[in-house]
Order: C-alpha cells, then structure tokens, then sequence
C-alpha cells in the first residue's frame, strides 16, 4: 500500500470533518492509504508545550511521515487570509526535508475552512502553496470537470477543497463541499499511484 498524508490544523473541528473525507477519497483508489495526521497547537508562552500524543483525534505528524509518504493533502482553517500559525510552525520545521529533497516529485493539494463567505478561502489555499512548491512538490488542484466545483454556492476552488462554516449559524459541510473533498483526496490518490514510479 502507498500513503498519502493528510496533515492539517483544526482548531473546532470543522477542518478535521474535512480531512476524514479527503482521507476517504484517498483510499477509493485501490492500492492507496491515508495517513492522517495533525499538528500540536502552538502558545505564546515560549514554555508551554503541548504533551506528546495528543489527548484525541490522529497522532502529531513528524519529519518522518513527510518523508514516507507517496502524496500530501494539507489543510488549515482561514486565519485572516492565511494558514494557520500551528500549521506553519510544523512547515517551517521542515528544512531537512527540503535540503534532503525528500518531497520532490511527490503530489500535493490543499484545503481550507472559513466562517465568512470573503473570509480568505483561496489567499489560504495559496499560502500553504508556497513551501510545496519550494520543496519541488507537484501541485494538484481541483478541475473544472468536477461538477461540483460549477454548482457550488459556498465552499470550493480549483486551488484546493474549502467550506465555508459560521458556528453561530451552525453551517454543515454541503453537498458539494463533501464531493470535492472526496474527490481531491481521490485526485491526490491518482497522481501519487501514477507518479511513484519516478520519486
């Protein structure tokens, strides 16, 4: 079997209901697994640590699942336009990984959650582009054949899966949102099984 990481940051949840469905899509492409892993949150206070394993959900990621893995699909909610601080901490720590070229050729995608409908949804999806890129990975988006992608009236980009999500209003991940977060982890899935010949 070939892993794809599913990494994210999620502070209420609503980015974790997404990453479970990416995870599905991953694993619709026979031969394929998801991993999925999170990111510890990150204090202010330069001593506060957060324990090792986490007290629920999937384990923190470490270097080395970045390594192992055959693709990733990195998701963060929406902070004022850009990818989480924690998210970020974890990227920034991964300088080996880059000098060692240890993700080159390997595919990748993204994702995001908002609580406003112009709250940065694709600026987010962009930023978390930028260090795959400079670790030589293959971008993967979402196309246009995709029907959900022409219907949608609330989450979804061909830079990556979005949901738009509002606690106050309670908002569920719709119809749409749920299939192209399938369908990235599916599309992630493909590319990873036809390029891992190469990396």
């Amino acid at each position: 079997m070939a892993d794809v990481l599913v990494l994210y940051y999620s502070q209420g949840g609503s980015t974790a209901e997404m990453a479970e469905l990416i995870a599905r899509g991953i694993e619709e492409v026979e031969g394929m697994q998801a991993r999925v892993r999170t990111v510890p949150h990150i204090s202010p206070v330069n001593s506060a640590v957060e324990a090792e394993i986490p007290a629920s959900g999937p384990p923190y990621a470490t270097a080395q699942d970045l390594e192992e893995c055959d693709g990733l699909v990195m998701g963060s909610p929406t902070h004022f336009g850009n990818m989480a601080a924690a998210l970020k901490y974890f990227i920034d720590s991964t300088g080996p990984l880059w000098m060692s070229k240890a993700l080159v050729n390997k595919p990748a995608a993204v994702f995001t959650a908002t609580a406003s409908m112009h709250g940065g949804q694709e600026s987010t999806l962009l930023s978390m582009m930028l260090p795959l890129l400079h670790h030589g990975m293959i971008l993967v988006g979402l196309p246009y054949s995709e029907q959900a992608l022409m219907q949608t009236t609330s989450g979804g980009s061909p830079y990556g899966a979005s949901r738009l999500t509002n606690d106050q209003l309670n908002l569920q991940l719709s119809d749409d949102e749920k299939a192209l977060c399938k369908a990235l982890g599916k599309r992630v899935a493909l590319v990873a099984h036809s390029v891992k010949p190469i990396i």
